[in-house]
C-alpha cells in the first residue's frame, strides 16, 4: 500500500430506515496506514457506518469502493477477506487461545506453521503470548479482547475495523489495551476505522477525527484540529468544551483580538472583526486556577478574579466552575485543590491564555 492511497472510499451514502435518515455522508475516505477515528453520541450512526464500510450492510444510495473497486454485496466475501473487524464483545471459540488467533489464516489456507508462527508473533506483541494454550472460557475481558485483537491483526488485513472495541472494558484495563494497541497500530500503519463514544480513545489512536451526530460528519480533520479548533458549537461541546460564552470584538489588531464578555475583556488569538458577535470556547484542561494576588506570575494574558461555585469530582480531575461574571469550567488534580485550599465560596483568580480560546460563529442562539 502507498501512503496515502484512499483503502476505503464512501460516496453519497444514505441509509434509511421507515422514515428516518440514520447516514448521510457525501463524502469520506480512509487513507492507507492512518488510523481514523468516527466519534458522537450513542444513536449516531457510527455502529452503521461501519456496517456499511464492511459491505455487511448496503446503503440505500452511494457506493463503497475499495482500493479503488467497487464494494459490491456479490463480491462482498472477497472484499471482507481483505478487512479484519473487532467487535465490543470478543467473538471467541471454546477453543485455546492459540487455535482462535490462527482461525482466520486456516480459513485462508494458510500452512500450519506459518499460521502458528504468525499467531504466536501476535499474541506476544500483545501481551497474552503466554496464554496460548489457555482456553478461552478462563480469560479476563481484557485478556479476551486482546485475544480477538490478535486475531484480527494476524491476518495482516488492508483495512481493520473497531467497532467499540474497548466498552466494555474497566478503566486501567482499557487505559493498558488501548496504549498497546496504539503502539501497534503505528508500528505497522495498520489503516484502521474506529468507531467510539469515548474522546480519549480517539485522541490517543487517531490521526484524523470525524464527528458523527444524527447520521451526519460534523467535522472530519486531523485529531488535534477537531479538539482544539472545532467548527460549531455542537461539536465543541461533544469534544469536551465546557465554556461556551458569547462576546463582542472590542478590538483587533496583529492577530490578538480583544472580546467583551459580559462586561470581561478577554484577548485572544484570533483575528476578528470590530463590532462583531462571537460565541468563545475555553477547554477546562486550559484554565489555571491561582489565588487572589499571585496571576502576575504567570504569563497568560487573560487573568479573571471571581468565587468558586461548585467543585464536582470526574473521572480523572476534579470539575471547578468558576463565576467570574460568567462561569467558567476548569479541571484540577485533588492534589492542587489541597495545595491551593480551595472551596466552594472561596475566592481565585482563573488564568488562561489568548490563545486557549478558539472562536466560533454566532449563531443567534446564545
Amino acid at each position: 500500500m502507498r501512503p496515502g492511497e484512499p483503502i476505503l472510499t464512501l460516496t453519497g451514502i444514505r441509509v434509511v430506515r421507515g422514515i428516518t435518515t440514520i447516514l448521510d455522508i457525501p463524502a469520506f475516505e480512509a487513507r492507507a496506514g492512518e488510523v481514523v477515528a468516527i466519534i458522537g453520541p450513542n444513536g449516531a450512526g457510527k455502529s452503521t457506518l461501519l456496517r456499511v464500510a464492511a459491505l455487511l450492510e448496503a446503503p440505500h444510495a452511494g457506493k463503497v469502493m475499495f482500493r479503488g473497486s467497487p464494494g459490491r454485496a456479490a463480491d462482498g466475501l472477497a472484499v471482507r477477506r481483505r478487512m479484519a473487524t473487532v467487535f465490543q464483545t470478543p467473538l471467541l471459540a471454546d477453543t485455546t487461545v492459540l487455535e482462535n488467533t490462527t482461525l482466520g489464516l486456516r480459513f485462508r489456507g494458510v500452512p500450519a506453521d506459518e499460521a502458528r508462527r504468525r499467531a504466536v508473533r501476535a499474541l506476544d506483541a500483545l501481551g497474552v503470548g503466554a496464554l496460548a494454550s489457555r482456553n478461552t472460557r478462563t480469560l479476563s475481558g481484557g485478556e479476551a479482547q486482546r485475544v480477538a485483537l490478535a486475531r484480527a491483526l494476524v491476518l495482516e488485513p488492508d483495512l481493520l475495523l473497531l467497532d467499540e472495541p474497548f466498552a466494555a472494558l474497566d478503566q486501567p484495563t482499557r487505559d493498558s489495551l488501548v496504549a498497546d494497541l496504539g503502539s501497534l497500530l503505528r508500528r505497522g500503519r495498520i489503516t484502521t476505522l474506529l468507531v467510539t463514544h469515548e474522546r480519549a480513545e480517539a485522541q490517543a489512536l487517531a490521526d484524523r477525527v470525524g464527528v458523527l451526530m444524527g447520521g451526519r460528519l460534523l467535522q472530519l480533520d486531523a485529531t488535534m484540529r477537531v479538539f482544539q479548533s472545532p467548527l460549531s458549537e455542537e461539536v465543541a461541546r461533544f469534544v469536551g468544551v465546557e465554556t461556551i460564552v458569547t462576546g463582542r470584538v472590542m478590538a483587533s489588531d496583529g492577530g490578538l483580538a480583544v472580546i467583551d464578555v459580559e462586561g470581561r475583556k478577554l484577548e485572544v488569538a484570533a483575528t476578528a472583526t470590530i463590532g462583531e458577535v462571537v460565541r468563545l470556547c475555553v477547554r477546562p484542561e486550559d484554565v489555571t486556577l491561582v489565588p487572589p494576588g499571585e496571576a502576575h506570575l504567570t504569563s497568560a494574558r487573560n487573568r479573571l478574579e471571581g468565587r468558586i461555585a461548585t467543585i464536582t469530582p470526574a473521572l480523572s480531575h476534579l470539575r471547578v466552575i468558576v463565576d467570574c461574571g460568567f462561569p467558567l469550567a476548569a479541571a484540577i488534580t485533588r492534589r492542587s485543590l489541597e495545595d491551593l485550599a480551595l472551596a466552594e465560596g472561596a475566592t481565585v483568580t482563573a488564568v488562561f491564555k489568548a490563545s486557549a480560546v478558539h472562536l466560533i460563529p454566532f449563531s443567534g442562539r446564545a
